[in-house]
């Protein structure tokens, strides 16, 4: 152990004056080694072999040349699962953005007074970001059904709990000169947050509510796995049934898709900020 920490120790540095410094060790000498070990119990319990890796690997090369060309015959099918999941994704984006406003303002420190309801509101934002999409999309659909209902739930759900956390962080960055001229003037403290905050921060929410419409077309095109809605059905369909050139196409649409729509968001974010 001793030579390790020797290895890991940074050299001793002398100042002009003569005075020699010992900088501190290294981090790294307790972090490697625990790295090491949860590396190796992690191989074990996961049973991941590179043998297995290199004999079934080239699968992926089979099922890809199965999908080339696609079957451009199929685009009628597809085109209508595909704008249902733009309109999931619009949808449930809005609805979120929108909800997680009120819901910002009383996890803020800035904004909320009472210690109690702003422990309260981060402890439950917290608990329900725990869980993922697919499993928020599994709850709806329990509830509501399959389709696309469930699928828009779980993406508002989603972005609510998200947006809710940035904007609220946001929120405790503003400039609160304003708001308190305005407060000290006779204006309630909700009146001075949409007149001295918000207009600080509202390029910075329209760019965090299409940062998250970006995020969502590609979280509600799997959604179709639990039964959400979207062009995730047909795709879970063709691959189950192993028509890869129609699976081919599902998935070039879907590329393109989320390019333009990515490129658009990033040209307007660029122009809010």
């Amino acid at each position: 152990m001793e030579k390790i920490k020797r290895f890991f120790l940074p050299k001793p540095i002398t100042l002009g004056n003569g005075k020699v410094i010992q900088p501190k060790m290294s981090p790294a000498v307790y972090v490697v080694p625990i790295l090491a070990v949860m590396t190796m119990y992690s191989v074990n319990l996961t049973r991941f072999r590179f043998d297995t890796l290199f004999k079934r690997g080239y699968q992926f090369f089979v099922i890809l040349d199965g999908m080339i060309p696609p079957n451009l015959a199929y685009f009628d099918k597809v085109w209508e699962p595909l704008l249902a999941t733009i309109m999931m994704s619009i949808l449930g984006t809005v609805a979120g953005a929108l909800f997680a406003l009120p819901a910002a303002y009383i996890s803020s420190e800035n904004m909320m007074k009472s210690k109690a309801v702003k422990l309260f509101s981060k402890s439950f934002f917290s608990v329900v970001r725990t869980f993922p999409i697919l499993v928020l999309a599994l709850l709806f659909r329990i509830i509501f059904g399959i389709g696309a209902f469930a699928g828009t739930m779980a993406i508002g759900v989603f972005t609510f709990t998200i947006m809710t956390k940035m904007f609220y962080e946001l929120i405790d960055t503003a400039d609160m000169g304003p708001f308190e001229a305005l407060e000290s003037s006779g204006a309630s403290r909700i009146q001075a947050f949409w007149v001295a905050i918000m207009p600080q921060l509202w390029g910075q929410y329209f760019s965090l509510i299409l940062y998250n419409f970006e995020m969502n077309i590609r979280n509600a095109a799997v959604l179709g796995y639990v039964g959400a809605g979207g062009i995730g059905l047909i795709l879970n369909e063709r691959l189950g049934w192993r028509i890869y050139p129609d699976v081919g196409l599902i998935l070039l649409t879907m590329m393109v898709t989320v390019y333009l729509i990515e490129s658009l968001s990033r040209t307007v974010r660029k122009k809010l900020l």
